[in-house]
């Protein structure tokens, strides 16, 4: 049994090693070394799917995570400006990994397993090299091949016209368990901890009508600085922010896969959540034909589709009228709908509620 893997980032090198956990051959192909080495972008990670990545994919060491008990929400038109706090109650809600941390982890646990191979291609990818391989199934997580042009364009795009600008702070020491979400007048500013004495920042502001400079981001965080006396900011990258929802995962034995199948705005830290849980499924399905001695075929992808996509499209919806829902407040100068929101914010149920979402995704 061997599967072709095309991509070089965390949702490609978790995928592989979950296949090998089972005994599977894993072919990863990629054009060039992406930059997941930079060092100031971070994934929040759900617990629930914090507990299937240790069993099924890799107990990657507690040193390399940070636990966050606690989320508070803030808006600069209230007056205490708290409007919604999320509590785990002595249990961890979330841990904070650092992307690049959890890439050379898996990298290096992938390259000790004769069952791993990484082919980097050097010039055009095309379909005859895969067919001369013969590989049983085929997992594309990249977004800008010939696979994704020929067979996975047809979806459903959201431009936000948004760029998220990501950084570390390095601040005086302080126990720094709590995530916080900053809504301005410009957009979210979320304050991420990693450490006590490092915090991640996710800097999402609109640029259809103005370009910032990187003085201005950093003077935006700056001023909305709850808490932390900075000492050092590391450089700021920034990306451009899009939704999109493939409308057919599959095509006979080619599968997209994470970024291709879902993006999802950043406002939630649910991106990579929603890839966790699709590994999880695609791991069930496989598990279940390898115990039963069926072939493991195309009919995968087919279960896969069906499990998977009507969850992952009411997911990210979900996710885009949070989004909307905020940015309209944003737009408007009344305080209501943070009023509104602060008052049901004082509900038990609904703060489990949400917090089960975020936990466990849509479950139907």
């Amino acid at each position: 049994m061997k599967v072709c893997i095309i991509g070089d980032g965390l949702t490609s090198l978790s995928l592989a090693k979950n296949l090998i956990n089972k005994k599977i051959n894993v072919h990863i192909y990629h054009q060039k070394k992406i930059n997941m080495l930079q060092s100031n972008r971070t994934i929040g990670v759900a617990m629930n799917n914090l507990e299937f990545f240790k069993k099924e994919i890799f107990k990657f060491p507690k040193k390399n995570q940070w636990e966050i008990k606690k989320i508070e929400i803030h808006s600069e038109k209230l007056k205490d400006g708290n409007l919604l706090n999320f509590n785990g109650k002595g249990k961890n809600l979330f841990c904070m990994i650092k992307n690049k941390e959890l890439y050379k982890i898996l990298n290096t646990e992938l390259l000790k397993s004769k069952l791993f191979k990484r082919l980097i291609i050097k010039n055009s990818f095309n379909e005859k090299l895969l067919k001369e391989k013969n590989y049983d199934l085929i997992i594309n997580c990249d977004q800008n091949n010939f696979l994704s042009k020929k067979y996975f364009s047809n979806k459903m795009d959201k431009d936000y016209y948004n760029l998220a600008y990501t950084t570390i702070i390095e601040h005086e020491k302080l126990e720094n368990n709590i995530a916080i979400q900053i809504f301005t007048k410009y957009g979210p500013i979320a304050f991420l901890p990693i450490s006590n004495t490092k915090t991640s920042i996710v800097c999402s502001l609109e640029t259809k009508n103005k370009k910032y400079s990187n003085n201005e981001v950093l003077e935006l965080i700056k001023n909305n600085n709850p808490k932390f006396k900075i000492k050092k900011i590391s450089k700021l990258n920034n990306f451009k922010l899009k939704s999109s929802n493939l409308r057919n995962y599959h095509y006979k034995n080619i599968l997209a896969f994470g970024d291709m199948l879902h993006k999802i705005h950043p406002l939630a830290g649910q991106g990579f959540n929603m890839t966790i849980r699709d590994i999880k499924i695609l791991s069930e399905i496989i598990q279940n034909k390898i115990d039963l001695g069926m072939q493991l075929d195309s009919l995968i992808f087919e279960e896969f589709e069906k499990k998977t996509k009507h969850m992952n499209f009411i997911f990210a919806n979900g996710i885009d009228l949070i989004y909307e829902l905020f940015n309209f407040d944003r737009k408007n100068k009344d305080k209501n709908l943070n009023k509104v929101l602060k008052f049901l914010g004082k509900s038990k149920n609904l703060s489990n509620t949400f917090v089960r979402f975020a936990d466990n995704g849509i479950n139907i």
